[in-house]
């Protein structure tokens, strides 16, 4: 039976049959609603939708985030249950009726499903997804103590769920069951990385307090608060995922670096890389989420401008050199160095990287662990890289000297260096360079490329409108008199549903790209200032710096001007 949106979309002429059959498919293939890639698509928004299943299906509309769900009827339905229909039971009415909030109205057998499992008839409004997604998410999580949180959790979660078993590369602690509380604690900390893996999160960050513990998500860059669990639990959650990640649980004093890798129930397989450091109330947790399945490896579609492109090409296609990227940590550093080795990964090249962490695992490609703390660093893994017959190496990063010697040794006898610094801006790469004790002359020979990169957030297409920044703004963020007029169609997001009212979704890099051109490697030699040298760069016009890389992503209508002060500083301010 089609759905409800499918009938709504068909009877109305909203969308061509085709079309509608094509998003079918993919809803079929990816095991997901209708309904979901619909929105997905961007082909209408979750506000329109609602509307036309109201009328068609002469159902009442409820903004559930406005509503108090009562707290008697989150017993009727399961949150396994909830999540599958895209429902939420919101109250009861009379003893035998239950008041059920639905994204999709439009199928009687599910109503009549539903109706036999909570054992009560139903009287439905519909309700966008993804409130009914939030409205899960916040009333059935953790009240109380941890046990009677995950008995109101339940076993199930739909896609959401991460079952024990679900865990590869994880020690437990050696007992072949659980008590109550071991189970309950287990649980919380499988759902806690569901939850962050299906919110898009780059990072888990889990912190106790004195008289509380907050676990909070970064999400498009920025960290959101998502669950308190008891004061009681913290230990226990810190111990859970110590155990999962191979490391000490007795020491509490020193910090430790470890890893887990999870298995969803689709087969996906995903990383963490945990951090645990020593703070006043207890240890801090932050784990980062390394999902390869999100990775970008395409040098085409990373965000440069075409120009610089071809740049890059050919830079990367010369036997010898070295390629330097900066930026502060989540930059997207990582990312970009192995959309390069994607680039340049083919049988007749010989490619060795040194890693720590080794993030992602790209197949005919040589990665290697260093391990500092047994005295196999940067440095002597380079040395022994040169004995293995290389092409093209890549270095985590230049962090001492002795590792810039011999990096730049190797760029300098036939082979193609790649690695990363953190530095604010490209001309501050060289500046850094030439304070760690390299010789002037020998970095305005050996370096080809430098790129320093950020991230900005995206505004969301979903709620995307039109805005009037002042002309004294638009002057204040380095925009020139004579470019005013091209700031003409700029654009903010208002706020909605799919970006959780932030008015933004995703992120988007920008770059600012130096070329070791005859004038750069001049100012280079001069010892010149990094003004000077950015200056120099800048009047050969072939060069762009972050900050109008980010005026660009403003003039074309993807970002804000917020967002062009948080990724970077005026070039007359540096």
């Amino acid at each position: 039976m089609k759905s409800g949106a499918e009938r709504v979309l068909l009877e109305k002429n909203l969308m061509p049959v085709e079309e509608v059959k094509r998003l079918r498919k993919l809803a079929a293939d990816g095991k997901k609603s209708f309904l979901k890639v619909l929105l997905a698509e961007g082909k209408i928004t979750e506000e329109e939708m609602q509307d036309l299943l109201s009328q068609r299906f002469k159902v009442p509309k409820l903004d559930l985030d406005r509503f108090e769900v009562k707290k008697e009827a989150l017993g009727s339905l399961n949150p396994q249950v909830c999540r599958k229909y895209q429902v939420m039971p919101i109250a009861k009415a009379g003893g035998r009726k239950l008041i059920l909030a639905m994204a999709d109205p439009g199928d009687p057998f599910v109503i009549e499903d539903l109706s036999a499992v909570a054992q009560m008839r139903l009287e439905v409004v519909v309700a966008t997804e993804s409130a009914i997604e939030r409205a899960i998410n916040k009333y059935y999580v953790p009240t109380g103590d941890i046990d009677s949180f995950m008995n109101m959790m339940g076993e199930g979660g739909g896609e959401a769920t991460i079952a024990e078993s679900d865990f590869i590369d994880a020690e437990d602690d050696g007992e072949s069951e659980h008590s109550g509380t071991d189970s309950a604690i287990i649980k919380f900390v499988n759902k806690m990385l569901a939850d962050a893996i299906y919110s898009g999160a780059s990072d888990i960050h889990v912190e106790p307090y004195e008289k509380r513990v907050r676990i909070r998500y970064r999400v498009d860059g920025a960290l959101v608060e998502k669950l308190e669990p008891p004061q009681g639990a913290a230990s226990a959650i810190v111990s859970r995922i110590k155990i999962m990640s191979r490391l000490d649980i007795a020491e509490r004093r020193r910090p430790q670096d470890g890893r887990l890798k999870v298995r969803m129930s689709q087969g996906k397989e995903i990383d963490f890389r945990v951090s645990v450091i020593p703070c006043l109330f207890g240890e801090k947790v932050v784990m980062r989420v390394l999902d390869s399945s999100g990775l970008n490896v395409d040098i085409a579609t990373l965000g440069f401008h075409e120009d610089d492109l071809g740049v890059i090409k050919d830079i990367i296609s010369r036997p010898q050199g070295m390629v330097l990227v900066t930026g502060p940590t989540g930059s997207g550093k990582t990312t970009t160095l192995y959309s390069f080795l994607d680039a340049m990964n083919r049988a007749d090249v010989n490619i060795s990287t040194a890693e720590d962490p080794v993030e992602y695992n790209l197949d005919g490609i040589n990665q290697v662990q260093v391990h500092p703390d047994i005295g196999f660093d940067f440095a002597s893994t380079l040395r022994s890289f040169l004995r293995q017959d290389p092409d093209i190496i890549m270095v985590g990063e230049i962090r001492d000297l002795e590792t810039a010697q011999i990096a730049f040794k190797a760029a300098s006898t036939g082979h193609l260096v790649l690695s990363t610094l953190h530095t604010n801006d490209s001309v501050g790469t060289i500046t850094r360079l030439v304070d760690m004790g390299i010789p002037s002359y020998v970095v305005s020979e050996t370096v080809s490329l430098v790129i320093a990169q950020r991230l900005m957030k995206r505004i969301c297409k979903f709620c995307i409108e039109p805005v009037q920044v002042p002309e004294k703004d638009l002057k204040m963020l380095g925009v020139p008199e004579e470019d005013l007029h091209l700031y003409q169609n700029l654009k903010r997001g208002k706020g909605c549903h799919q970006c959780n009212r932030t008015g933004y979704k995703g992120r988007i890099p920008v770059f600012e790209i130096l070329q070791m051109t005859n004038e750069v490697r001049k100012s280079i030699l001069n010892g010149d200032s990094p003004v000077d040298m950015k200056k120099r760069a800048v009047a050969e016009g072939t060069f762009h710096t972050l900050r109008m890389s980010a005026l660009t992503r403003l003039r074309d209508g993807v970002s804000t001007v917020e967002e062009v002060l948080n990724c970077s500083v005026r070039d007359d301010e540096e």
